[in-house]
């Protein structure tokens, strides 16, 4: 179950790293109005609260007091380097927060705000609220970029030709009964848990 985890927050960390790629330094600050997050304020939230739950996880409640989380929506830094690098972090924190997950543990319960979670739950709850952020990320970006965006997943009107790729090339494997090509996932492993 861990691996499966660890699979899917790699893709959705794959499309906001995809995204800072196509965007210029000044772009990660840019703001369609003085209410909206820029692009650098969501990964300060995002890995604000990366670092908070994911910490110590499952021995201390995911809302730490050292966490501030109305300074995540007020932008800090200086340059883009600055936010991938706090976006790494995050990541890492929640990474290795993963890695402690395992078959006894799994059903254990920990705490976010008091909340009582079992451990998968709040896993789900974070695959849930960190894509919500990203595809924000994912559309700024492809606003800011407009025509010069490389999309991220199937091309405009090219549907049926990549359905057809990828029938063709799952077809010329041995078993494919659970690939998926959004997320990258051919494994029998994944496989296995939906069978």
């Amino acid at each position: 179950m861990k691996d499966l985890f660890v699979k899917r927050f790699q893709y959705y960390k794959s499309l906001g790293d995809k995204s800072f790629g196509q965007l210029a330094d000044e772009q990660i600050f840019w703001q369609y109005n003085d209410e909206s997050n820029s692009i650098a304020v969501i990964v300060k939230h995002i890995a604000g609260n990366m670092l908070s739950r994911w910490t110590n996880f499952l021995t201390e409640d995911g809302e730490k007091p050292w966490r501030n989380r109305d300074d995540e929506f007020v932008n800090t830094f200086k340059t883009k380097q600055e936010v991938i690098e706090y976006w790494e972090t995050g990541w890492k924190c929640l990474f290795d927060g993963l890695d402690q997950i395992n078959d006894e543990n799994l059903y254990n319960t920990v705490y976010l705000r008091g909340e009582a979670h079992l451990v998968i739950d709040a896993v789900f709850r974070q695959l849930a609220h960190y894509p919500y952020h990203i595809g924000q990320i994912v559309y700024i970006a492809k606003m800011i970029k407009n025509d010069n965006w490389k999309t991220l997943s199937i091309e405009r009107n090219k549907s049926q030709e990549f359905n057809a790729e990828m029938k063709d090339k799952f077809s010329k494997e041995e078993d494919a009964s659970n690939s998926s090509p959004v997320c990258f996932q051919n494994s029998s492993e994944v496989r296995d848990e939906y069978k």
